[in-house]
């Protein structure tokens, strides 16, 4: 089982029980948001930008306007921590200083690089765009030359790497148990609602079956 070696860098300090190093597990979960924080530093200013990612392989990529200054510093080779977290549910305690969330979160550290090459970067649009929505790709135009040239893709090889993740129900102090107070957890999910057609579209253009199918 490959799992990314433990550093002062990547170690989960607080509750290491929690913490897992394991590719696969940072992977999946990697692949099952939507959405990534990176952080940098930045003329001695530290700033954390959200933003749109994917994986492809050992490598995480990002894109951007050429304009944007992430993208910029990214794809100036500067190192990047990335962190993805996903919530699955509300831990409801009997008392206020045990309530949490169920959660699964990773924390990546790599040093990022321009995506230049057409093909390349095609390849790169193309997974970004199937991370959001299976199928997609096939669906749509693909990018003009003028596109191209106006958006940026950097990637990060995913040089160190590890998970936490808390699930189970809340963990009351012992003398709390006997108190009239409800507690358990109250599970989230992120689903997807009825598709609504944009208000230009074309009468008679039905909703394709990536968005019918879609589900995370």
């Amino acid at each position: 089982m490959a799992e990314f070696a433990v550093s002062p860098r990547n170690q989960v300090k607080r509750v290491p029980a929690r913490a897992s190093y394991d590719q696969a597990t940072i992977y999946q979960i990697i692949d099952q948001a939507l959405v990534c924080h990176v952080g940098f530093v930045q003329d001695g200013l530290p700033s954390v930008i959200p933003a749109n990612h994917a994986r492809l392989d050992d490598v995480l990529l990002l894109h951007g306007a050429q304009a944007s200054r992430l993208m910029q510093h990214v794809g100036a080779g500067h190192e990047v921590c990335v962190a993805i977290t996903l919530v699955d549910g509300l831990v409801l305690a009997r008392s206020v200083a045990h309530h949490s969330l169920n959660f699964r979160s990773v924390v990546l550290f790599g040093r990022g690089a321009i995506v230049d090459e057409e093909q390349e970067k095609l390849r790169a649009l193309k997974v970004l765009t199937e991370h959001i929505l299976p199928g997609r790709w096939d669906e749509v135009r693909e990018p003009s030359q003028s596109e191209l040239k106006a958006t940026a893709v950097v990637s990060i090889p995913i040089d160190s790497a590890s998970a936490k993740v808390r699930c189970g129900p809340p963990a009351d102090d012992e003398e709390d148990y006997q108190l009239p107070i409800w507690a358990g957890v109250l599970p989230l999910q992120q689903g997807a609602l009825e598709p609504v057609d944009e208000p230009g579209l074309s009468a008679g253009i039905p909703v394709p079956d990536s968005v019918l199918n879609y589900n995370r």
